[in-house]
């Protein structure tokens, strides 16, 4: 039984650890994006790419190749080698950054694994994990793409589809820490509800990304009006599949905005019909809590002109607040009288 005990103590400090140095990861991702600093390194160097430029000839090759870019030439024409060299830094700390988590969750899953410490439940979240890992490094790379040819920027559903995998292992991670110290996860009608909310999230997020890789927080950073109008008199509704509304950056902006209100009110229902019932949670607090500080956030990112340190804050707390998510469904998973 201690054996057993360390064992899975050992486990556990692994994955807090894991879950850690993701959120770092994530929160880095962020800066890389707000910095406009994500096409600087114009190729994907798995292994030698662990080593940054040491001389005047590494940093000049590397300017070079940025130099053929869009970007580059319609956007950063001005820019100086020392200017290249902070673009440089953040996406080379990105990348850097995701190689180490890759290895520290996958070596030490792969020895859990033979040394056959893990359930099969835990086997295969843990499979999930390693292989949305991977999966993760071939989606940035295929997002860097996008914006070598063409384009000035990366395709703002590339962006997407980038942040929702690192938000998906993010949950998978503390599901997997969860699973692990509540032994049991039971479904229920507030499992579902509470999943369905964790869905709602997503979109938020996927959202946000939108407009975060089309700069469409740009456009108007008023609130709670847009401009004079709580609908721009740009967006034209009967218009909007018509005029592909995925780009529309007004559009992308309006709904981002009115998502978040959405996600509060259900909540809101939410937690008063725990409140109903006489169920109190801590994690139904922190989601409240969470959702609040997200809605602010959004508003100061706005109103501030996209403060970069704000508009991170804001990219931060949404991984708390999934976490506060997860820890909810295990909560209320274990209410049993509603099974």
């Amino acid at each position: 039984m201690i054996s057993n005990h360390l064992q899975e103590k050992k486990i556990l400090i692994w994955l807090y650890l894991s879950l850690f140095l993701l959120i770092i990861l994530i929160n880095i991702g962020g800066l890389t994006r707000l910095t406009d600093s994500g096409l600087s390194i114009t190729k994907w160097e798995i292994i030698t790419g662990i080593f940054p430029p040491l001389t005047d000839l590494d940093w000049n090759k590397y300017f070079d190749e940025y130099k053929k870019i869009p970007e580059y030439k319609e956007v950063n024409y001005e820019i100086t080698l020392n200017e290249f060299k902070y673009i440089f830094w953040w996406e080379y700390i990105h990348r850097l950054a995701a190689r180490v988590c890759v290895i520290f969750f996958v070596f030490p899953f792969l020895f859990f694994l033979f040394t056959q410490k893990l359930s099969k439940n835990e086997m295969f979240i843990g499979f999930s994990i390693t292989f949305l890992y991977f999966f993760q490094g071939f989606i940035g790379w295929y997002m860097v793409q996008s914006g070598l040819i063409h384009n000035v920027d990366v395709s703002h559903f590339r962006l997407a589809t980038h942040l929702v995998i690192a938000k998906i292992i993010l949950c998978l991670t503390f599901f997997l820490i969860l699973k692990i110290k509540f032994k049991n996860f039971i479904f229920n009608n507030f499992t579902y509800a509470t999943f369905f909310f964790l869905f709602l999230i997503f979109v938020q997020i996927m959202l946000g990304a939108f407009v975060s890789g089309t700069d469409a927080g740009s456009v108007y950073q008023t609130w709670p009006l847009m401009g004079n109008d709580a609908i721009p008199n740009e967006i034209e509704f009967k218009n909007l599949i018509k005029n592909n509304y995925l780009y529309d950056i007004v559009f992308l902006q309006f709904i981002h905005r009115n998502f978040a209100y959405f996600i509060f009110f259900y909540f809101l229902i939410f937690f008063f019909v725990l409140k109903k019932k006489n169920i109190h949670l801590i994690s139904a607090n922190y989601v409240f809590l969470l959702i609040f500080i997200q809605i602010v956030l959004g508003i100061f990112t706005l109103t501030s002109g996209l403060n970069i340190f704000i508009a991170s804050m804001h990219q931060l707390f949404s991984a708390f607040l999934l976490l506060s998510v997860i820890y909810l469904l295990f909560q209320v998973s274990l209410l049993k009288k509603y099974t």
